[in-house]
C-alpha cells in the first residue's frame, strides 16, 4: 500500500470507534472472524489491544494475514485494518491510486 493511500486512510479512520477487541485469550478464532466480519461491512476498522500489548505489532500483521487485509497504522494500542470491498464504501481518490503504479 502507498504510503499517500495509507494517509487517505488514516485520516478516513479518524474519527471512528474500535469495533474489535484483542483480550486475554490474544489472537484466537473469534478475534480473526470478528474482524473479517466487520471488514465484510465497514472496509476500516480498528481494533483495541486491551491485553498483548507487548506483542502488538505481530498480532496486528496476523489478523492483517488471515484477514487478507492491510495494516493501515497501529496508534498506541490500536490497529486500523482496511480490505476494499465489492460497495466500495471507501472511496480512495484516483490520483491516490495512480501513484501506486
Amino acid at each position: 500500500m502507498h504510503s499517500s493511500v495509507r494517509a487517505f486512510l488514516k485520516a478516513q479512520a479518524h474519527p471512528l470507534k474500535p469495533i474489535v477487541m484483542v483480550g486475554k485469550g490474544g489472537l484466537r478464532e473469534q478475534v480473526v472472524q470478528a474482524l473479517d466480519d466487520a471488514l465484510a461491512s465497514h472496509e476500516l476498522v480498528k481494533v483495541k489491544f486491551q491485553a498483548h500489548k507487548d506483542e502488538l505489532r505481530p498480532i496486528a500483521e496476523s489478523l492483517a494475514e488471515q484477514t487478507k487485509s492491510d495494516l493501515v497504522s497501529i496508534i498506541g494500542f490500536i490497529a486500523t485494518f482496511y480490505r476494499g470491498s465489492d460497495e466500495h464504501l471507501i472511496r480512495i481518490p484516483l490520483e491516490l491510486l495512480a501513484k501506486n503504479r
